[in-house]
């Protein structure tokens, strides 16, 4: 089972979201643990890797909650999801890369169409739920 973290930086009110460019939806701030490397440290690389900042500050890093699931890009992978929210401010504009087409900060008024079965299902009920975001 692959282990796989996932960081929610919300501000205003909204979660910020990426979006692949070579996937139609758009996906948290996440990627894959690495062999020797603790869920908390993969949380705190991945989103430095995926938002091009080194200015994020470690110890911000909350453990939220874990999910099984399948992996939205492969039906046939099974995740072992580990979510995380950064408890400080978001001190850089995200910047885009080979991988990462764009960002948006997302509210549920923007309906669910543009997002993962991950968000979709777990995430934004989550925020919604704990009243995180509108």
């Amino acid at each position: 089972m692959l282990k796989v973290v996932g960081t929610l930086f919300i501000e205003n009110r909204k979660l910020l979201l990426d979006k692949p460019r070579k996937r139609p939806t758009h996906q948290m701030v996440a990627g894959k643990v690495e062999e020797g490397e603790t869920i908390a440290h993969a949380a705190y690389r991945e989103a430095c890797e995926e938002i091009g900042t080194d200015t994020l500050d470690e110890s911000l890093f909350e453990f939220i909650m874990d999910f099984e699931e399948t992996a939205s890009s492969d039906p046939n992978l099974k995740i072992h999801f580990h979510l995380f929210r950064y408890n400080g401010k978001l001190n850089c504009t995200p910047k885009t890369s080979d991988e990462i087409g764009g960002f948006l900060w997302y509210d549920t008024s923007l309906g669910d169409s543009m997002l993962t079965p991950t968000l979709k299902h777990y995430v934004i009920p989550f925020c919604v739920e704990n009243d995180l975001i509108n």
